[in-house]
This record gives C-alpha cells, structure tokens and sequence, in this order.
C-alpha cells in the first residue's frame, strides 16, 4: 500500500475530502518522524513499536575495489511488529507461524547481524 491508497481508503472510510485525509496521513506521520528525530521511541498498541538504534563509527570496506573506508555513526529507525499484527499476518496466511519466547523485550532483536562497531550496552532506546 502507498501512502496515497492509503489516503484514498481513509477518505472513503471517514467520507472525508481527500485533500483533509491527506492533511490526517501527513500529520499522523510528521509526529511520529519528529518523535523518532528526538530518539523517542512509538508504541501502537497490537500495531507494532518504532525505536531509534544507534550505531558506531567503524572501519568497513568497499566490497569492489577492497578500499577501507570510514563509515560515521549512524542513528537508524528499527521498527518491532505487535503480537496482534503478527498473528493477524500469519491467520491471512493460512498458516500460524510459531510464537517468540522470549521473556526480555529488550534482548529482542532482529536476525541480522549487528555492524561492527556496534555495543548493545551503549545503545539508547526509550
């Protein structure tokens, strides 16, 4: 979905001119991209949360010519699905997919790999 089906599905749901469903969209999403600007984090209830990770300089290499180059760090948006959106994607799906275990939100992550440089102890999530 784009940002503009999705205007167009508020502006039939609500029965509202388009161009005041757009106004919605585009303040629906300015707060939440100031709010992640200021490192805070956006919790949606049975949607999903927003946090801002952040990375460390580190040394990396251009993959073509092998060259060192610096990377500078970096703050990056990461974004955690809901219990309730995930359950809701996979029912669509025709086939649950098992559950996650874990007890300690804060130690759940995404399966990729970490850059070099990064410290999980160093990092600010509110």
């Amino acid at each position: 979905m784009t940002k503009s089906e999705l205007i167009e599905k508020i502006s039939e749901k609500l029965r509202l001119p388009a161009g005041k469903a757009e106004a919605i969209v585009n303040c629906v999403f300015d707060s939440m991209v100031k709010a992640l600007e200021q490192g805070e984090g956006i919790e949606i209830r049975g949607f999903g949360s927003f946090t801002v990770r952040e990375y460390k300089a580190y040394e990396g290499r251009n993959p073509r010519t092998g060259e060192t180059v610096h990377v500078a760090p970096k703050r990056l948006p990461f974004f955690k699905v809901g219990k309730d959106l995930r359950e809701r994607v996979n029912a669509a799906a025709g086939s649950p997919m098992p559950e996650d275990h874990d007890d300690n939100d804060a130690d759940d992550r995404d399966d990729e790999p970490s850059p070099p440089g990064y410290d999980e102890d160093d990092e600010h999530v509110s």
